[in-house]
């Protein structure tokens, strides 16, 4: 094979416009993820406020059906006596509290939770372009003098 004498011209417009292009390309990719993980987010409320919307449905057909049974007297009087303590003479209450405990869960406000992953790997990509950018410099000297040796002998 025949070395040929790359000017350093061309190798510096080479480093200029690879590591421009590393960096569109990095910037690309993360607009990319981003992207993707907005619309995964975006899908799964959408799914919770579907199925939210439809435990609301069916509330609303609960409460109109409570409504119908309140219009009766006899059902009227037998809630108020369970619900509001209300006693017929001689009757004796005994409450039993049997009420569910729910815990929510707490949004995290901090900026980057939402993106923690997506920052780490691209920060990670950066700087394994960065080394590998550095790795590349550091090999091409060492050949310039290997040639520079070989001819000096010749």
């Amino acid at each position: 094979m025949r070395n040929k004498k790359v000017p350093k011209a061309s190798k510096r417009r080479l480093m200029i416009f690879g590591t421009l292009s590393c960096i569109v390309m990095a910037y690309a990719l993360f607009n990319l993820i981003t992207y993707s993980y907005r619309m995964k987010k975006l899908s799964d409320k959408q799914a919770s406020l579907t199925t939210e919307l439809k435990t609301l449905k069916e509330k609303e057909g609960n409460l109109k059906n409570e409504i119908q049974k309140l219009k009766d007297p006899d059902y009227l009087a037998r809630y108020a006596r369970e619900n509001y303590l209300y006693t017929k003479s001689g009757e004796y209450v005994i409450k039993v509290d049997e009420e569910k405990k729910e815990v929510k869960k707490e949004e995290n406000n901090n900026i980057f939770g939402e993106y923690k992953y997506i920052i780490i790997i691209g920060s990670i990509i950066l700087i394994l372009m960065i080394l590998y950018i550095l790795k590349t410099l550091k090999k091409e000297p060492k050949k310039q003098k290997k040639n520079k040796i070989q001819t000096k002998r010749v």
